[in-house]
């Protein structure tokens, strides 16, 4: 096979990662299983935190041992992680489940589009990698709108079923990862023998050297960070509206083609609108979308919630392609990998303290207190992104 079969693979391994069959329920399974809201955050936040700490070294892994290797640990630990979700019936196995899912997550991100970019720069081909990247998020998130309906249909049997299913699915990406091509790429000098130093080197380039690196890599991340919260409000917002289990499948397959969509198309927005105004309205939208979902306690908080999900399927591929432009090949996975560090940290410091707010108080406070601190961040950093003149 050519290095250009890697491309229609890590269509399929984003779609087995993201194809989550139990993700419709995921709420409703932790309460089933005794777990509160704030459960949930602290098992997400832990989940996070472990990708943080290994989110790093993975990249640096990738970048030194081949964006394969990490890929093929990533998958694995998550094929186990579902075993484990599958035999646990309480807080601790969900948490263990959670965290071989985060040493997944982790050798996984950024090596996946570390490996992009490098197959299409072996091609000559850099250029169609917003292209190809959106439509590579397109291909995740599609998988994902399918998973919400199939998997809300297999609930119907029981709130485990999904899990069993989960299994096969994620067996898949497994065994296709072993069958990915590592891109030739310069390597790392003495990336084998010092490794943390190197990779101190790595972050002291792109955070402290190069400014316009940094400025984008921390603006991505409370980007990021913004919509990984909504993410896990959804359900419980979907609740609080008293909405059938049968559809919490579908709304969130529809959700889920809102970000599809616009990723497939997102390097045709990016063409069309500015950067700077582009940067803005991201912000502005995610935070308008906080806030009037909070505001507004009825069904037609679903159309807002498809706005913020639009707004997330155009600001994922765009912001990364913005990023990838100023990465060496040499670092790129591990840069990635920084970025999400950045956004698992900040989830993991945030998210718990949502959660308690959420059960403590009401769902609607926390919304309004997650857009407040998103708002004060974001501007924040929108300020210095917009003050680099290279953008």
């Amino acid at each position: 096979m050519s290095i250009g079969s890697n491309i229609w693979k890590l269509y399929v391994i984003k779609a087995s990662k993201w194809m989550t069959l139990f993700m419709p329920i995921i709420w409703l399974f932790y309460e089933e299983n005794g777990l509160t809201i704030t459960d949930l955050f602290v098992i997400q936040a832990i989940y996070s935190v472990t990708i943080a700490l290994i989110e790093i070294p993975s990249g640096y892994v990738a970048d030194v041992f081949g964006r394969k290797n990490s890929m093929i640990i990533g998958t694995f630990s998550g094929f186990v992680g579902i075993l484990i979700y599958c035999l646990s019936f309480g807080f601790d196995g969900f948490l263990v489940a959670a965290l071989c899912l985060g040493v997944g997550q982790s050798f996984i991100s950024g090596s996946d589009t570390a490996l992009m970019y490098d197959s299409l720069a072996e091609l000559n081909r850099s250029d169609d990698f917003i292209r190809l990247e959106g439509r590579t998020i397109s291909m995740g998130n599609l998988a994902e709108a399918m998973a919400f309906i199939v998997g809300g249909l297999l609930a119907q049997i029981s709130l485990r079923t999904p899990f069993y299913y989960q299994v096969g699915i994620a067996l898949v990406g497994f065994v296709v990862a072993l069958l990915l091509i590592e891109p030739k790429v310069h390597r790392l000098e003495d990336g084998k023998s010092k490794p943390w130093k190197n990779i101190k080197k790595i972050i002291h380039y792109s955070i402290i050297e190069n400014t316009i690196l940094r400025a984008y890599i921390f603006y991505s991340a409370i980007i990021g960070a913004a919509t990984l919260t909504m993410a896990w409000f959804t359900q419980p917002y979907f609740k609080a509206l008293d909405i059938g289990l049968v559809y919490f499948g579908l709304i969130g397959a529809g959700l889920n083609l809102a970000v599809a969509i616009p990723s497939f198309y997102a390097y045709r927005i990016e063409r069309i609108i500015n950067t700077r105004i582009l940067l803005s309205l991201i912000l502005l939208l995610i935070i308008a979308g906080y806030f009037t979902v909070a505001y507004i306690n009825t069904l037609w908080g679903l159309l807002i919630l498809l706005l913020f999900y639009i707004t997330r399927g155009v600001a994922t591929p765009v912001l990364r392609d913005y990023m990838n432009r100023h990465i060496p090949s040499t670092m790129r996975a591990t840069v990635m990998s920084i970025r999400s560090f950045i956004i698992r940290v900040f989830f993991a410091s945030t998210s718990p303290f949502l959660g308690y707010v959420a059960d403590l108080y009401s769902l609607q406070y926390a919304l309004y207190l997650s857009g407040a601190l998103f708002l004060f961040f974001g501007l924040i950093i929108l300020s210095y992104l917009l003050s680099q003149e290279k953008i």
